[in-house]
């Protein structure tokens, strides 16, 4: 029990994007680096108020510390979108740690309902080291996925039902997204994203991940050219080569915003994106699209909320919410046990109940 409460403690702490010094700053020095670090090594357990403080804090409730999760949950192979310098070594370590503990949930979940449902991995045989090999890397995902040319309604939701597990998570704006591995299941985090967000940019993101998972590049690779690639594999997979020709057409050197904009809601995908696709493709040179985005980034429509246009989906992960109901309905949970599995307080999660028999 001692050592359980301690790797919580230290996976609350993480999940805080807090050092040791960072909680006993905000702890008002109430108790020392030194003392929290025996709590962490299961050499001491704080009294009753400390440990309620240490919830508030940390914004988890005090049965988190002592609850054990039946499935311990490794990430590797881990990839972010922005593995830069705009996360702080916190905030990385933050972000893997929520990642790991709503997937304890998840696959907890799935055992007591003994789901084993196989997944529809996508998985490209050959090595991707350019701009062109990703583009023929989607169309044969768009091939055996039975895509055809059309917009792809959900991406989210297609994700899913591949079998891959998707979670959302609250993080800082410099995070996207990662994918990782779990033992043989692969899995894709994504940025809990606000109301005044466009989705393009999360089902951008989603497919940028599942270019991670799914291509192999050539060995040695700079980090930034396998992000152009995983980028350029997004774009051809949103915007078919074909229907982008159509739309798009030859050696232009103007976009209307109004343009964009049809082609953003039919096809759920950026006018900085669409800029990308006609660049690849050779409708447009490299001063056009330089020019293209100076224009965008003057008209301050790479800000939140600022770009026209909007594509209707959700772009919601909702297999595992769907899971607590089922078990729940199958009296395999208690209401105690279906907030825990949705990360919510009890009171909140009734609110959300409806019950028709």
């Amino acid at each position: 029990m001692e050592n359980n409460f301690a790797n919580r403690l230290i996976s609350a702490r993480k999940m805080a994007g807090l050092s040791l010094q960072n909680l006993a700053d905000r702890l008002g020095n109430v108790v020392t680096k030194q003392s929290l670090n025996k709590y962490e090594q299961g050499k001491m357990k704080p009294d009753s108020d400390l440990l309620i403080s240490l919830s508030n804090l940390l914004n988890v409730s005090v049965d988190f510390f002592f609850s054990e999760p039946s499935v311990a949950v490794e990430l590797t192979n881990v990839d972010f979108r922005k593995m830069s310098s705009r996360l702080s070594k916190n905030e990385q370590e933050a972000v893997e740690e929520k990642a790991k503990e709503a997937f304890e949930r998840y696959f907890e979940l799935e055992n007591i309902l003994n789901f084993k449902e196989p997944a529809s991995y996508f998985e490209y045989p050959h090595i991707v080291s350019n701009a062109k090999e990703a583009e023929a890397a989607a169309k044969v995902l768009r091939e055996e996925w039975n895509l055809g040319y059309d917009p792809i309604p959900d991406v989210v939701d297609m994700l899913e039902d591949k079998g891959y597990k998707v979670v959302e998570i609250e993080a800082p704006n410099s995070f996207d997204g990662l994918k990782a591995d779990t033992g043989n299941q692969r899995v894709v985090v994504l940025r809990k994203s606000s109301k005044d967000e466009d989705n393009v940019r999360k089902r951008f993101t989603a497919l940028h991940e599942l270019a991670h998972h799914a291509l192999t590049f050539p060995e040695g690779i700079e980090p930034k050219v396998e992000e152009k690639l995983c980028h350029s594999f997004a774009c051809a997979l949103l915007y078919p080569e074909d229907m982008a020709r159509k739309d798009l057409h030859k050696e232009r050197f103007h976009f209307y915003q109004n343009e964009l904009v049809f082609i953003k809601e039919r096809w759920g995908i950026s006018f900085s994106a669409i800029f990308s696709r006609a660049l690849q493709l050779g409708i447009i040179n490299d001063y056009v699209y330089k020019q293209l985005n100076i224009g965008y980034r003057q008209r301050k429509l790479h800000e939140l909320g600022k770009e026209p246009g909007r594509y209707m989906s959700k772009e919601k992960p909702v297999r595992f919410e769907r899971l607590i109901y089922l078990a729940l309905g199958k009296e395999l949970i208690s209401v105690n046990e279906a907030a825990y599995f949705a990360g919510t307080s009890v009171w909140r999660f009734r609110e959300q109940m409806q019950p028709l028999i």
